[in-house]
């Protein structure tokens, strides 16, 4: 067990909560004003994007349960909706509400087999005191404005294993920004981490947030087996007084820049078990050890570039540690998939400052060192892509990938691929048919709506797919044909089972992945 970190939470942070006597759920005008600002960036732009709530009827609530009870009045449990949360949430006012469209339980905000959720601090603040916000087998939520704080996995009263924010079992697409998440000490005094992410959770951003006061900043797998995660952007952060994980990664790729580091205890950046971080223009302070393997002889890898190292020292090279410095240099190459700008190195601890956590008026820098208030139509920047960034696809669809919550069959398969690779999010697994030619399928156990459809084909493939036809798999009624992977735009149907079928091809097919859109 590591010391715990030595400094604590000052009186005034220990009781910041702004007081709620009750909780209550306002139906509101889908055209009331947007507490929302700003859109997704980094990785949780991917897969089809993340957009929460949009859409959808927006709600008010100063209690826990009137959280819980937003999410089970929803006509189902993917209707879009943003609830609006102001006061202080916790275990006294947080109880399991019980509904067709929701899984929650006591003591936790529980955002469990939902999806296109949005909730957004408004008013005088939300506060989530001792209570921890869990994630799981869930897409497409938003969490923004918000502070989460003393959330304790022993002691009393315990929520969420210790996690200010905890994400598990195929998670896809969040975004959480101006945050601020907060703990009162180490794993000796009942806490965990403020941020963490496992089995098989991907396309996650975290930005402009302030984590700090904690053993574990937060983690990315949770055992050197456990490698499914990954496709994280962590951007505009400020972490002070953290012991380590900044994160720590295990497999998986994440892109960390234009954060702050200000006294990292004992180690930052872990990137372990192959794991691949690219490591932009941040500032680390006051700190130890604050890029490399930790702890472990598993290698992971880093790209560094603009970095600034302010008063940093660094260990000697042992069997279990390596260390990046004191001179970090690459050892890895990632390619990011979005545009972003990048501040100056030199100009984070001010914008970062000025911007990171909840009750900063969700300001963001405008890319040149400057806070500003994004408009709430647009992202936070209106970046140019740097050269070696590529270019995003404008056809990429909007909205959730349905593939994610559905089943998987087909025709048949070639040896060692599955029919489930096409709807798991991991673009590094396939199917291909036996032969030159074949079929696979995406099913629910209720009929669903999809206008579009993503094929995604396997790296090294690319082109290998000729003339295809799009089924209705129910009805084996052809919705479209034509030739070549990508976005395919169908008849809006309502279906339960919906098919692609290889009807030419060029080499091997391999379909790493097959989406599907409401929208």
């Amino acid at each position: 067990m590591r010391r715990p970190v030595a400094l604590r939470l000052n009186a005034a942070l220990a009781t910041l909560a702004v007081a709620a006597a009750t909780g209550v759920v306002l139906s509101m005008p889908e055209a009331a004003s947007a507490a929302v600002t700003g859109s997704a960036t980094g990785y949780a732009t991917q897969n089809g994007g993340t957009t929460g709530g949009a859409g959808g009827a927006t709600v008010r609530a100063t209690t826990g349960t009137a959280i819980h009870t937003a999410l089970c009045n929803r006509a189902s449990s993917s209707t879009p909706i943003t609830i609006e949360v102001e006061g202080t949430i916790n275990h006294g006012n947080t109880t399991k509400v019980s509904g067709d469209s929701c899984n929650t339980a006591a003591g936790v905000i529980e955002l469990k087999q939902i999806s296109n959720v949005t909730i957004v601090g408004v008013g005088s603040g939300a506060v989530f005191d001792q209570l921890g916000i869990h994630i799981r087998q869930s897409s497409n939520i938003i969490i923004q404005n918000v502070t989460v704080k003393n959330v304790k996995k022993s002691g009393s009263p315990t929520s969420n294993g210790g996690d200010a924010i905890g994400m598990e079992s195929d998670v896809r697409n969040v975004w959480v920004d101006h945050t601020t998440l907060e703990a009162s000490g180490g794993e000796s005094e009942g806490f965990d981490g403020l941020f963490d992410m496992k089995a098989n959770t991907q396309y996650v951003t975290l930005s402009y947030s302030t984590l700090r006061n904690s053993g574990r900043g937060g983690l990315v797998g949770s055992s050197e087996t456990e490698l499914s995660n990954g496709y994280i952007t962590y951007h505009h952060n400020l972490y002070e007084n953290i012991d380590s994980r900044v994160p720590l990664l295990r497999g998986g790729i994440a892109h960390i820049y234009n954060n702050y580091y200000v006294k990292l205890n004992e180690s930052g950046i872990n990137s372990r078990a192959g794991a691949r971080a690219k490591v932009d223009n941040n500032y680390f302070k006051d700190s130890k050890d604050v890029l490399g393997t930790f702890y472990t002889d598993a290698a992971g890898y880093w790209q560094v570039s603009g970095n600034t190292f302010d008063n940093v020292t660094w260990s000697a090279p042992g069997s279990k540690n390596n260390p990046a410095g004191p001179d970090p240099k690459s050892n890895t190459t990632v390619s990011i998939p979005y545009a972003y700008s990048l501040d100056a190195a030199s100009c984070v601890p001010g914008i970062v400052t000025a911007t990171a956590g909840a009750g900063k008026g969700l300001k963001v820098s405008d890319g040149n060192c400057t806070p500003q208030t994004p408009d709430p139509t647009t992202g936070p920047t209106n970046p140019t892509p740097d050269p070696t960034d590529p270019t995003p696809d404008p056809s990429q669809p909007s909205g959730t990938n349905l593939s994610l919550a559905a089943g998987a069959d087909g025709s048949s398969k070639a040896s060692g691929t599955s029919y489930g690779n096409v709807r798991d999010g991991d673009l590094s697994t396939y199917w291909s048919p036996a032969g030159a030619t074949g079929s696979v399928s995406v099913k629910w156990g209720s009929a669903t709506s999809v206008s579009r459809i993503n094929i995604r084909e396997a790296s090294g493939s690319t082109g290998a797919i000729g003339s295809w036809r799009v089924l209705n798999g129910g009805t084996g009624a052809v919705l479209k044909s034509g030739s070549g992977a990508g976005v395919i735009a169908v008849p809006p149907t309502s279906l339960k089972k919906i098919t692609f079928e290889i009807t030419g091809s060029t080499g091997t097919p391999k379909v790493a992945e097959f989406e599907t859109y409401a929208g």
